[in-house]
């Protein structure tokens, strides 16, 4: 039977396990670059167990980042230090993941810990922010961005493939396309934030358009042997919106392009206005499962995903292939090898530094 502790092969890539570590944002580069901090917060979660360990998104272009200090896959200079850290994850026994990603229109935001909010150039921040249509994400703080015209579109898609090449050099081996949580793919994808009446808005098809093609490009740049998956919000939680059915046909049309899996979360796009959000241990897992069942494709489960047990029990019941968890992670960065001991994993290649602490 599929566990939590089971192998899974995606083309030529093996997992030593259905356990990743979520994509985090850590707000701690400088022009991008990825320093010892992130050697530290990456490679030793690999070290503790988990089978996929995937970067913070990477901005693919340096407007594109959600805060001045997001890490960065705009430029080759950035691949050197990357390429450190992918060696590092991959001696520990995972498989190192890059989420690329561009923030659209909130992006140029403080930090969290200086309070998150939209700041400008004399804060270190910048303009114009760019999105499918001049809407602001709130009423109350958030500028009012530009819409991309069609060069602008065309752009982003070159910015993306260009991103996905520098991460293959970078050694990553699973390119994830970030299209979810209220950021520029997502935008586009979502009535609430696409009022455009050209081919990249209106209809399902047309507002659904730039991801296609940008993961049909990255498909064609990304050898055959690594997986690509996405990450999409599968409901905005508001009526008249994006929601799991379209994501559901979303799903169908990356399958058929070569996308391997399916990152389900959900949300982002209104700030938590007028969504009415059922946060609880576990409560996106349905949507992995049903985009699952009726694709076929591989899923990610993601979202309050906390206790070994219930991570089993995802992989076990079949809601998903791969569980992703974050603040544990957080918490504890041998979070996998403490599952193993208490599911009573025989088998689990802990560190030999360190197996007489486990066995």
């Amino acid at each position: 039977m599929t566990h939590l502790f089971a192998l899974l092969q995606q083309r030529g890539i093996t997992f030593r396990n259905r356990i990743g570590v979520s994509p985090m944002c850590q707000y701690s580069s400088t022009d991008g670059f990825a320093n010892d901090w992130h050697l530290t917060h990456l490679v030793s979660r690999a070290i503790g167990g988990a089978g996929l360990v995937f970067t913070e998104a990477a901005a693919v272009e340096p407007e594109g980042r959600i805060s001045p200090n997001d890490l960065g896959i705009w430029s080759d200079q950035h691949i050197e230090a990357l390429a450190r850290i992918t060696q590092l994850i991959h001696q520990a026994g995972a498989i190192a993941g890059i989420q690329i990603a561009h923030a659209g229109r909130k992006a140029s935001c403080a930090v969290p810990w200086q309070g998150g909010k939209p700041i400008d150039e004399t804060k270190g921040g910048w303009r114009p922010v760019y999105a499918p249509s001049a809407i602001a994400f709130n009423s109350e703080n958030s500028p009012i961005p530009e819409a991309l015209d069609l060069s602008g579109i065309e752009r982003v898609k070159t910015a993306f493939v260009n991103a996905a090449k520098r991460s293959i050099e970078a050694g990553f081996q699973v390119i994830e396309i970030h299209a979810a949580h209220g950021y520029l793919f997502h935008e586009f994808l979502s009535p609430l934030s696409n009022q455009r009446e050209d081919e990249y808005g209106g209809s399902f098809e047309n507002r659904i358009r730039l991801l296609v093609e940008t993961a049909s490009e990255i498909r064609n740049v990304v050898p055959d042997r690594y997986p690509i998956w996405v990450r999409i919000s599968a409901s905005d939680w508001i009526e008249n919106s994006w929601d799991i059915e379209q994501s559901v046909e979303l799903a169908h049309k990356l399958k058929a392009l070569g996308v391997d899996a399916i990152d389900a979360s959900s949300g982002g796009i209104l700030n938590g206005l007028g969504s009415k959000i059922p946060v609880g241990a576990g409560y996106q897992t349905a949507f992995s499962d049903l985009i699952r069942r009726e694709t076929g494709i591989n899923t990610a489960a993601v979202g309050l995903i906390t206790s070994p047990e219930q991570a089993d029990h995802i992989v076990r019941t079949g809601q998903a292939d791969v569980v992703l968890v974050g603040r544990e992670f957080l918490r504890d960065p041998y979070w996998a090898a403490r599952s193993a001991k208490k599911l009573g994993i025989k088998d689990f290649n802990y560190p030999v530094q360190y197996q007489r602490a486990w066995l």
